[in-house]
């Protein structure tokens, strides 16, 4: 069979990361200014997160909200590294199988960016025939994926974020 041919280094630029909203929103994020993105638990996550690169552009997604949508947008302040929160058996976060010296698990640091001017409710989206081969509405459990230049513009257009977002990578 043969392989699949690996994405230019320099795509995709965009980024969708998922978060409960009652234990860190959009609002907590610009509270904090920069906050690591850590907990991941999932392989294809994990690896998603192992290919952004610093300025890349984060859609903040509000799960378990009623409804769940996108609330806004972050940017990629640091590059992959260890998840220290998987060694810490108190944390929610422990893996027994995760060390110092063999880390299973990575996390990034991410910036506040922008609010969007109006929520992008997941039942709106659904509604979008643009956005039908969304991984978002393909996979939706997936806690960080990618998001194509154009659901990204689509999205931006949508939200109306209160500054623009920085342009994506060439």
């Amino acid at each position: 069979m043969p392989r699949k041919p690996a994405a230019p280094v320099n795509a995709p630029a965009y980024w969708l990361m998922k978060t409960e909203p009652d234990l860190f929103s959009l609002d907590t994020l610009k509270a904090k200014g920069v906050a690591p993105w850590d907990g991941v638990r999932n392989f294809q996550a994990r690896n998603h997160m192992r290919e952004m690169v610093v300025g890349d552009v984060v859609f903040i997604h509000h799960s378990n909200a009623e409804p769940s949508g996108i609330a806004g947008l972050a940017i990629v302040m640091r590059i992959a590294y260890p998840d220290h929160t998987s060694w810490d058996p108190k944390s929610d976060y422990f893996d027994a199988k995760s060390t110092p010296d063999k880390p299973r698990w990575s996390m990034v640091d991410v910036a506040y960016h922008a609010t969007f001017g109006r929520y992008l409710a997941l039942p709106e989206l659904r509604e979008m025939p643009e956005l039908a081969d969304m991984i978002l509405l393909q996979r939706p459990r997936l806690s960080v994926q990618p998001v194509g230049p154009r659901h990204a513009a689509l999205l931006l257009r949508l939200g109306r974020p209160d500054r623009p977002a920085p342009a994506s990578r060439p």
